[in-house]
């Protein structure tokens, strides 16, 4: 029986963690097209602060709001003459992102460049920091048996965003080398996984050599700590001034510059976001003097996620995890993660 209440949190103004409030709040109604999850665990994402803070809007300031695009959970009820390959009762994660479907990117299979109204999960819907949460039924991805609620909520955003940069739009092939910046990071932690997967060879840096030690055991093959070396003169050094193939880069700031200066010529830098800065000043000289490539690449497509799924029911791709807070607290799991003391996904455990 589903309830017409719910506990969730929610928050009625931008600011800093202690905003969030857990409350009762209605469990969400369904329109065509639509299911109903029973949410068991939801993780933390870089965006998730950003909006709270309000230094990211994509909720245009309407409260309350819930935040939480990445779950595991359980399908529990679809939307009246909603069709779905999956039956009720079936643990399932989630494609977080809802594309208009009809623009002429939608309709050439790039729905995460989405040019009409292009939406995502907990940012501009209503999301799953929340016992229930509904989304599009044809979103909805079946889970492994041997995939906890947990790691599921870890998986869909770190593993897609660096499958996508990755693979899809940095053509990544074995033997190339690679580094990836913010070892600690739930996208960088994906993507060494992902890099030794196909075959290269990764560089990771980070702040601390306890985090650099996590990376090790993840597969990276060399490790910097960039609070102790500048990593522009180490990656210089360690590849007698060649650079590498490519760089996997988030961070935004000063860290885009460094990284550029990383790269061989012909090389490669691909950027998903700017969790320090958006502004950054990038040396034209580099890139057309060693005809260097700067790719964006934008969340993931289902298709990314699908295709990891067997990966991660195998043991082949595995999430991290590093603490699991109730969901009543969530604004200390938004405190610890702004701490940048994890290594690993920070997830809300949702109990019934």
């Amino acid at each position: 029986m589903i309830p017409d209440q719910m506990k969730a949190v929610i928050f009625n103004e931008y600011g800093d963690p202690d905003v969030l409030k857990f409350t009762d709040f209605p469990v969400p109604k369904l329109a065509p097209g639509e299911a109903l999850v029973k949410v068991h665990a939801v993780s933390l994402n870089g965006y998730d602060l950003m909006a709270r803070a309000g230094r990211y809007k994509p909720n245009k300031g309407k409260f309350p709001h819930i935040l939480g695009g990445d779950f595991g959970g359980e399908l529990v009820a679809l939307g009246p003459n909603t069709s779905c390959d999956l039956p009720l009762g079936t643990r399932v994660t989630s494609w977080w992102i809802l594309p208009c479907m009809r623009c002429e990117q939608c309709l050439a299979g790039h729905h995460n460049r989405c040019a009409r109204d292009y939406r995502y999960l907990g940012a501009h819907e209503h999301g799953a920091y929340a016992q229930y949460v509904k989304h599009r039924a044809l979103h909805l991805i079946a889970l492994p048996d041997n995939v906890t609620f947990e790691q599921a909520a870890a998986f869909p955003n770190a593993f897609g965003t660096a499958w996508h940069m990755l693979i899809d739009r940095g053509q990544l092939r074995a033997g190339e080398t690679v580094l990836v910046n913010s070892a600690s990071s739930g996208v960088s932690m994906a993507a060494i996984q992902i890099c030794k997967l196909a075959g290269a060879y990764v560089y990771t840096s980070s702040s601390t050599d306890w985090k650099l030690e996590r990376a090790k055991e993840l597969g990276a093959d060399e490790l910097i700590n960039y609070n102790e070396v500048d990593f522009v003169d180490e990656i210089l050094k360690r590849t007698n001034k060649r650079g590498v193939d490519v760089v996997v880069e988030h961070v935004g700031g000063d860290f885009l510059e460094k990284s550029i200066r990383c790269l061989t010529r012909g090389g490669r830098l691909i950027t998903v976001g700017g969790t320090k800065s958006y502004d950054c000043q990038i040396p034209v000289n580099y890139i057309f003097h060693k005809e260097l490539q700067i790719i964006g690449s934008n969340s993931a497509t289902k298709h990314d996620l699908e295709v990891m799924m067997p990966l991660l029911g195998n043991g082949k791709l595995k999430t991290v995890i590093d603490r699991v807070f109730p969901l009543k607290e969530a604004a200390e799991a938004h405190r610890y993660l702004e701490s940048a003391k994890q290594f690993g996904k920070v997830v809300l455990r949702v109990d019934h």
